[in-house]
């Protein structure tokens, strides 16, 4: 996907590309590849890989969910930044907070951030399941997203008890999602929530196939989840 394809096909879902978002996409992959030599951020580096399996796919959140408006919304494992920040930049009224285990990674977002001149966005280092028990962030979010992190069960768990009451949690997930959310409705609705909507589409071009899974939180979290680090991958709820 070059630039002008990644251009139209976003203005084509009514999000427009002004010349400053496209220059921090375009500073956004160039550091991405300056630092992805450094330490491992991914193993897509080729720009109209890039531009499609990485930012256009992000923003595909952005089709099915509404982010012109100044929600607070978490990004848990982000990773290299997707899909937190493509959409922080699409959509710069959000109030961004990202989590991620590693350290190295932060730094990297946090460095990103300050180059693409982003504001309303805060860096954690933490472990999800540790984040989800701060007070000052338990059920604190109008929306928490998570990108192919693990399967649906286990992304309740990290997720759900981040999002407060009547707000949302959204999976972007690949294929096989029907055995997914089969397996993780139990987990859904004991974490407090409620499968909304699941959307389902090809990425342009490759035709891979994609979810995007919406999820109402409806009722408060039990206290004790999340269980300590490791334990929702190891024993997913059943």
């Amino acid at each position: 996907m070059n630039i002008d394809m990644f251009q139209t096909s976003l203005q084509e879902k009514g999000i427009e590309l002004s010349e400053q978002k496209l220059k921090q996409f375009e500073t956004y992959y160039e550091l991405l590849v300056e630092w992805n030599e450094k330490m491992n951020l991914t193993a897509i580096i080729e720009k109209e890989e890039v531009y499609l399996k990485h930012f256009y796919d992000s923003v595909t959140a952005g089709f099915y969910y509404n982010f012109h408006q100044p929600i607070t919304v978490c990004d848990v494992g982000a990773g290299a930044g997707f899909p937190a920040i493509p959409l922080k930049i699409c959509f710069p009224e959000i109030r961004l907070t990202v989590v991620d285990s590693l350290n190295k990674r932060i730094g990297f977002l946090q460095h990103v951030v300050n180059e693409l001149g982003l504001e309303h966005v805060t860096m954690h280092h933490d472990r999800a399941e540790t984040f989800a028990h701060r007070p000052e962030f338990r059920e604190q979010f109008d929306l928490v997203m998570a990108r192919a992190v693990a399967r649906l069960s286990v992304l309740a768990e990290l997720c759900l008890p981040l999002v407060k009451k009547k707000g949302h949690f959204l999976a972007m997930k690949g294929a096989n999602l029907p055995e997914e959310v089969k397996d993780g409705e139990k987990a859904v609705t004991l974490l407090g929530g409620k499968i909304r909507d699941i959307h389902s589409f090809l990425l342009p071009i490759e035709e891979s196939e994609r979810n995007i899974v919406i999820i109402d939180k409806i009722k408060e979290t039990p206290k004790k989840f999340p269980r300590k680090p490791g334990t929702p991958n190891k024993s997913p709820i059943k």
